[in-house]
């Protein structure tokens, strides 16, 4: 008999996201006159940058040529991405080597995938509220998981328990679903935790992109000693409009190093490598063309033309709770508005509330884990004209 995994039963039947289609589906089906405003998943609606689709049309064109043409590539990514994304780290003051560099199709993917190189007797520590990828993957290996509640008491960024003792460590900053991001002093914290245990921090920088703050980090490595501790996971999914066409990147420092039960000593980066060169091909040449241009002076100008759009977005989504009174955060170093559902409604209530009364497609919070019940997550990602038409409902209906 083949024996199957035993952890996927203990995964909720389905993926948040998931849920949130099927109740949308059904609604439309019912209603197919109402129009239903997204605001739910955080996808994009700009189109790529202009600089970044020529970059893709030349890659296309060398592969119509017999001496351009490219097969397998490296399935670490080509070198002039890594280049590229040297450069580019270097602009907030962190030096990386380009072998400390992994591109990927996306940090969803490598967020599970890491899960590979590490013992399942690790004990997982996740915040709550918290992307549900962390939890299910580590579910699915059986691992031990902890919880760091996120309050609106300490801004849902939780800090260290020296109480708690955990192995593999997951931070998003700024963070989803709630917007908030760790000061430079709250990530010391966190660095100097995971190297007085011996911890591993995966760090997730999905949206470092839309930091405006001077003194927030872009990066974990520009804190001292993080290269030793921590792993660092990037897409350019929502910084570049690639939710389609699928890139990423992961950081695995060369110091970064730890040990296996019987005490022999491992480069994480070497792991990772090995595992990549067998179980992943690699990201297409002409995708990796398109990243490439993304880190140009160019393509930085244009992303973010298009990041400012959306940030504008959310100023006018969160200047309209504010004018309802209601308590929100996120929104502004994030494509995230995180708001606590009025007149003390459940998560799910409020998201029926909202689509049947409103037309407003939205995440509940509690579909983020227990902290999240509550709180309800909104997105930046809408177009303006849509953006436009919910904040008028709110301020008219809510």
């Amino acid at each position: 008999m083949a024996w199957v995994n035993e952890n996927y039963a203990t995964l909720q039947d389905s993926y948040l996201f998931s849920q949130v289609a099927h109740k949308v589906a059904e609604y439309s089906a019912a209603h197919p006159e109402k129009k239903i405003i997204r605001l739910g998943i955080g996808d994009v609606t700009l189109p790529l940058a202009p600089v970044v689709v020529e970059a893709m049309q030349r890659a296309v064109a060398e592969m119509g040529v017999k001496e351009t043409f490219r097969g397998y590539g490296p399935e670490q990514g080509y070198d002039f991405l890594h280049e590229a994304l040297v450069k580019y780290y270097a602009e907030f003051g962190v030096e990386l080597e380009s072998s400390e560099i992994f591109i990927s199709d996306g940090a969803k993917s490598d967020c599970g995938n890491i899960t590979d190189i590490f013992d399942d007797a690790n004990v997982i520590l996740v915040p709550d509220p918290v992307y549900p990828v962390y939890l299910d993957t580590n579910i699915m290996r059986g691992r031990k998981i902890v919880f760091m509640e996120g309050t609106p008491e300490n801004g849902f960024l939780p800090m260290p328990d020296p109480a708690v003792k955990a192995d593999i460590i997951y931070l998003c900053s700024p963070n989803n679903p709630t917007g908030a991001a760790y000061t430079k002093a709250q990530l010391k914290e966190w660095v100097a935790y995971a190297r007085q245990n011996d911890a591993v921090i995966l760090y997730d920088a999905a949206y470092e992109a839309f930091i405006e703050d001077g003194e927030l980090p872009r990066s974990i490595f520009q804190i001292e000693g993080a290269k030793e501790c921590a792993i660092e996971l990037c897409s350019l999914s929502k910084t570049a409009g690639f939710t389609g066409t699928r890139c990423g990147y992961t950081v695995v420092p060369l110091a970064l190093k730890r040990k296996t039960k019987n005490g022999k000593e491992m480069s994480l980066n070497k792991m990772w490598l090995r595992r990549q060169t067998t179980k992943f091909n690699g990201v297409p040449y002409i995708v990796q063309r398109g990243a490439e241009a993304v880190f140009t002076p160019e393509g930085q100008k244009q992303c973010r033309e298009n990041l400012s759009y959306y940030k504008e977005n959310a100023r006018l989504i969160g200047e309209a709770l504010e004018e309802k009174g209601i308590l929100y955060y996120g929104g502004k170093n994030s494509p995230y508005i995180w708001m606590q559902c009025p007149n003390h409604m459940k998560s799910w209530e409020f998201f029926d509330y909202l689509l049947e009364n409103l037309g407003i497609v939205g995440t509940p919070g509690s579909g983020f884990g227990s902290r999240g019940e509550g709180w309800f997550r909104l997105t930046a990602f809408a177009s303006r004209e849509a953006t436009e038409e919910a904040v008028a409902r709110i301020r008219k209906f809510l």
